[in-house]
């Protein structure tokens, strides 16, 4: 009698262990189609838009990034008017730095209109360096005067912003317009705490006709970044992420992995950052307005004070 006993437990438990094991495979597979059927719907939808978006990256094969080598990502984020656009300069320039083992993200930005020396150019503004030799120059640009590497770059379409948003909040993002806006961003803004689509909320981040022109546009731009990333990292973001990646697939041009994207995103969400740290380049205290034949309108600045700003913020020895 015992020994039956001892065999029907067995026997349970092996019954036991058999169907947790289905129900694991289940969720796997479950989770793997939800995945793969978001992220084609996503690109679909926005193949819909633009069609049919390239395999390969134009600028990867000339791109050298460099890893840090302490485990963190130093991506170069680079928003354009128009994708694939022959010569064309960046609007905005940010490095986004996210360390998964500390949890914690930075965000720099750096001001276009800078003064700066151009590999084999000479003194330029900053956004001139990727017009004339695209993202690889604008890397060697930034490790020349600021001493800062980056591994990846990421070329994004704006059209593929305003998707993204609609995406990730397709009820619109809560924030406030602190004036009337409507100068040069296709949109009319009204003052107050109200929600923005996709659409409105590119138009807030780029307006710059006020009084503290690009450093206030600046601001604009990392508050809004903070915005959106509260929207992924809630429960809904994290169901988001493969659509997301997705839908703005067509509109991006990086030498990043569909994979490493994903990997990243999933590190994110399951480990969030409370904060985004931000950082503008130059620092205003160290800054004065120039003007050159060759160049135009730019921003001066002192290089040492701002080489080893952004050195100490992204810890770069």
């Amino acid at each position: 009698m015992v020994n039956k006993r001892v065999e029907r437990r067995t026997l349970k438990k092996r019954k036991r262990k058999k169907w947790i094991l289905i129900t694991a495979l289940l969720l796997v597979l479950g989770v793997v189609t939800y995945t793969t059927y978001e992220y084609i719907a996503g690109k679909e939808a926005a193949e819909d838009q633009v069609g049919k978006s390239e395999t390969n990256s134009k600028y990867e094969d000339e791109f050298q990034g460099v890893d840090d080598d302490l485990g963190k990502t130093n991506v170069l984020l680079l928003g354009v008017d128009s994708r694939g656009e022959e010569n064309s300069r960046t609007d905005t320039i940010m490095i986004g730095q996210y360390d998964p083992d500390k949890e914690t993200a930075k965000l720099v930005s750096i001001m276009r209109d800078s003064y700066v020396n151009i590999p084999g150019h000479g003194y330029n503004k900053i956004n001139h360096a990727f017009f004339l030799g695209g993202p690889e120059l604008l890397r060697q640009t930034i490790q020349q005067n600021f001493g800062i590497n980056v591994e990846y770059y990421a070329i994004i379409d704006f059209n593929g912003f305003t998707q993204v948003v609609d995406t990730v909040a397709p009820e619109g993002v809560e924030i406030e317009v602190e004036k009337y806006m409507s100068h040069n961003i296709d949109v009319e803004l009204q003052p107050g705490v109200q929600r923005l689509n996709g659409k409105e909320l590119l138009g807030y981040a780029r307006f710059r006709h006020d009084r503290d022109g690009d450093f206030a546009r600046v601001e604009r731009q990392q508050k809004v970044i903070k915005l959106l990333k509260d929207e992924m990292i809630s429960f809904a973001g994290l169901f988001k992420l493969p659509r997301v990646v997705g839908t703005l697939e067509p509109y991006i041009d990086t030498n990043m992995k569909t994979g490493t994207i994903l990997s990243l995103g999933k590190d994110f969400l399951l480990n969030p950052v409370d904060n985004i740290e931000t950082l503008r380049i130059p620092i205003r205290e160290t800054a004065w307005d120039s003007t050159y034949s060759h160049a135009g309108d730019v921003l001066e600045f002192n290089e040492a004070e701002n080489r080893a700003e952004i050195k100490s913020f992204l810890n770069v020895e």
